[in-house]
């Protein structure tokens, strides 16, 4: 074949894959013996039957392991003993394979010159340590890589570390791929470049190659190359991104019958590759510690029959797991306590002889599992370990349900077993805020329990719930908080961000739903958890400050008193000014936003829809009549590097009330110019959901409407309430990722009464046509 033709083969390659003539897991090897073929053509005409002695082109990293993908580069060395030749020779090989419009890595170095730069650069040690001969002299090749290996051994203790920290570096900025929404298939934790330094670790330290490149790995790499390689086929480009949009395809590409299926088997490969690799590095630093800095050969114990040996935990010998499974528990805390792994030998002891535990646990486990969970991030390491020896099915059975599932939505970052430890990391940092730690911490490990089963998850997470406390012994009244903290956890978060948390019907049914105080300090707490290890969208202090007002005012309300509500508090000398003097008027105050205009129709729709015009994001709103003006107050989100003009938008307001503002077309243009640089967050864009509730409130009733997040989208909809006859008297907005949920206190404008559920009912139509006009 002709050099040209290299990359008229990966096409060719690649399109096999993906019409499934292919399996991807074979394009790498063919890929790489067909650039083989191009550069052993190209050396044999560039030295155009010279003196070929000396020379030689040698395949560097994933190139050398044979596993070039369709977007890799060509990783090349031209290797040359002092060859009077070599500028020509490269020059004929290189331009070729440009012109050829396959990216090359390149360069052209003596075996001294290697052995130095191996010496000096981690990165460029690495590649070499793949290396292989491609063409030319096999000898002088040989001798290099020899000396490169010798290198690897002779400088272990000070290449290792070097290496370790490019690890950890390298794992803060792409993150585990286990849990991602959209991982990095070669740099994520658990990805394809961890699994290359399981293998270059090994050879540094032979003594532990049985432990770090284990046979159950095997398939994790065969997932994840083939992985790369249909996402590089499907894509076209050399992204190793996996994003939301390509993972239904390549499910199909690799035969998988759905996404979610493929992704609980690719964070299943992620997870086996993290827990390797995070027990070599342990492994890795403990050889390199050397005993003396270990434990000094003795054996200490830590609790009863719990051991530390050699900076591991180990379990001991004289210890009956029939008689005490509470040991299994004890040697984990251990583990979580000292930050130290627990030893191989003790994980495969326990997985053979852990007993049946019965419809109860026996005396101790409870307080030694609970005792774990205390240990917050340092636990959930641990826990990992114990899940991958199937031993959180053991204990919990259901877990088996939620066990790598993922939550293919941009609101979470974790799959369903990764987030609930989560939740209880971040409920171990709360402790000291609650009555019942215990309750607490069990409730974050079983708040989402319910989810992969039919039904409401909450619904089903309560009667979950409710056996596993009565297995694990809690009594019937603890049994009753654990269930009530599983089905109301989204309670106090829902309510917060979607209703008036001074409404006295609000804080009546909430009250009703947790029951009573120790509950309600309990769910407190869960929320935040839940909330926190959800992800960044999901808590701020916006939200805390209104979860912990409504918990105020519930509390309030079960002790029989008058909250403080914050909605009673009267406007601010400035804004009562400014509604004296009866015309326009703007009052920005930090991130609230008033203002103050003729009370009209469709106020409250003009004044959110010139607020987006100037990129405010809204995230709650009141509107009070004081005829004959009306205060329209706003929260909203500044962007610190735009600042806020303030005469640009009171003038906007004044063309808008005067109809001399088109502020849907902008709304359009803006929403169009952005969906430009918007990518797809799904395959398919969620349905607008229109819920009504005209009992929430004495005084209005609720219409809340979830749909994708767009551009004017809350001016969209007060607008069709307007114009259906409704008044807006208040808003709440709950960003989930990329959507939002827009709740409407709303009333009568003909006589200010609460609507009843028919005509609510009556506005659906009308209200998901609007959220529709421009949702992404």
């Amino acid at each position: 074949m002709e050099e040209a033709s290299l990359r008229h083969v990966r096409r060719v390659l690649s399109t096999e894959v993906l019409e499934h003539r292919l399996p991807p897991l074979e394009l790498p090897a063919r890929y790489s013996d067909a650039a083989d073929e191009c550069l052993t053509r190209l050396f044999d005409a560039a030295v155009q039957g010279g003196r070929a002695e000396g020379l030689a082109l040698v395949a560097v990293g994933g190139y050398g392991r044979r596993e070039l993908c369709p977007g890799s580069d060509l990783d090349v060395l031209l290797l040359h003993d002092r060859h009077r030749d070599v500028g020509i020779v490269a020059d004929a090989i290189w331009y070729r394979v440009w012109d050829s419009g396959v990216r090359l890595d390149h360069s052209v170095r003596t075996p001294k010159e290697v052995t130095a730069v191996a010496r000096s650069d981690l990165r460029s040690m690495l590649g070499l340590l793949d290396a292989r001969v491609v063409c030319g002299d096999t000898r002088l090749v040989t001798s290099v890589l020899a000396k490169v290996e010798e290198l690897w051994h002779a400088h272990a203790h000070r290449f290792l570390p070097e290496l370790a920290a490019a690890t950890r570096e390298r794992h803060c900025a792409f993150g585990e791929l286990p849990y991602l929404l959209e991982p990095d298939l070669k740099e994520s934790a658990g990805g394809l470049r961890d699994l290359e330094a399981l293998g270059l670790v090994a050879r540094a330290l032979p003594a532990l190659a049985a432990v770090l490149g284990p046979p159950e790995l095997e398939e994790p790499h065969a997932l994840l190359l083939s992985s790369r390689v249909a996402l590089h086929a499907r894509t076209g480009n050399s992204s190793d991104r996996l994003l939301l949009q390509e993972q239904d395809d390549i499910a199909n590409d690799l035969g998988y019958p759905d996404a979610d299926a493929y992704a609980a088997a690719l964070a299943a490969a992620g997870r086996e590759v993290m827990w390797a690799a995070a027990d070599a590095w342990r492994r890795v630093e403990s050889v390199l510690a050397g005993p003396a800095r270990r434990s000094g050969g003795r054996d200490a114990e830590v609790d009863k029959g719990v051991l530390l040996r050699d900076g591991e935990v180990a379990l001991g010998t004289a210890v009956d797991l029939a008689a005490d499974p509470a040991a299994v528990l004890r040697v984990a805390a251990a583990a979580a306590r000292f930050d130290a792994p627990m030893a191989l030998a003790t994980i495969a002891r326990i997985t053979a002889e852990r007993p049946e535990l019965g419809a109860r646990w026996p005396t101790g486990m409870r307080d030694a599992f609970v005792s774990l969970l205390e240990y917050g991030h340092r636990a959930t390491p641990v826990i990992e370990v114990l899940d991958r020896a199937r031993l959180m099915e053991w204990l919990i059975p259901e877990w088996a349900i939620v066990r790598h599932r993922p939550q293919r939505n941009a609101y979470h970052r974790f799959t369903v077993d990764r987030h609930l430890l989560e939740a209880v990391a971040e409920a171990a940092s709360l402790l000291r805020e609650v009555e019942r730690p215990d309750l607490l911490l069990v409730a974050a490990l079983l708040h989402d329990i319910g989810k992969g089963r039919p039904g409401d998850h909450s619904a089903t997470g309560r009667r979950l719930a409710s056996d596993i406390g009565r297995r694990m012994g809690f009594d019937a009244r603890d049994v009753a908080v654990i269930e009530r903290l599983v089905k109301r956890h989204l309670l106090l978060a829902d309510t917060a961000t979607r209703r008036d948390i001074d409404d006295d019907e609000t804080i009546e049914l909430v009250a009703e739903a947790v029951g009573d105080a120790l509950t309600l300090e309990l769910l407190a707490r869960l929320t935040q958890a839940d909330s926190v290890a959800t992800g960044p969208a999901a808590w701020g202090s916006w939200k805390a400050s209104l979860v912990t007002q409504l918990v105020e005012n519930v509390r309030a309300h079960l002790e029989g008193r008058q909250a403080d509500a914050s909605a009673a508090r009267p406007p601010s000398p400035q804004v009562e000014a400014l509604v004296k003097r009866e015309e326009l008027a703007l009052h920005v105050a930090g991130s609230e936003i008033t203002v103050v205009a003729p009370d009209l129709t469709g106020l409250f729709a003009l004044v959110a829809g010139t607020l987006a015009m100037h990129r405010l994001d809204i995230r709650q709103a009141t509107a009070v009549a004081v005829v004959p003006m009306a205060v329209e107050t706003f929260e909203v989100d500044l962007d610190p590097t735009r600042p806020l003009d303030e005469p640009a938008l009171l003038a906007d307001l004044r063309r808008a009330i005067q109809g001399d503002l088109d502020i849907d077309s902008y709304l359009r243009a803006l929403e169009d110019a952005y969906s430009r640089y918007r990518r797809p967050a799904a395959a398919r864009s969620p349905d607008v959901v229109v819920l009504v509730d005209e009992r929430a409130s004495a005084a209005a009733a609720v219409v809340e409407v979830r749909a994708p997040d767009s551009h004017g989208l809350l001016h969209r909809l007060a607008r069709s309430l307007a114009e259906a006859g409704l008044d807006v008297v208040s808003a709440r907005i709950a960003t989930l990722g990329h959507e939002v949920v827009d709740s409407f206190y709303v009333r009568e404008q003909s006589d200010g009464s609460r609507p009843g559920r028919d005509r609510l009912d009556s506005l659906r139509a009308e209200l998901v046509r609007a959220a529709e006009v421009t949702a992404p």
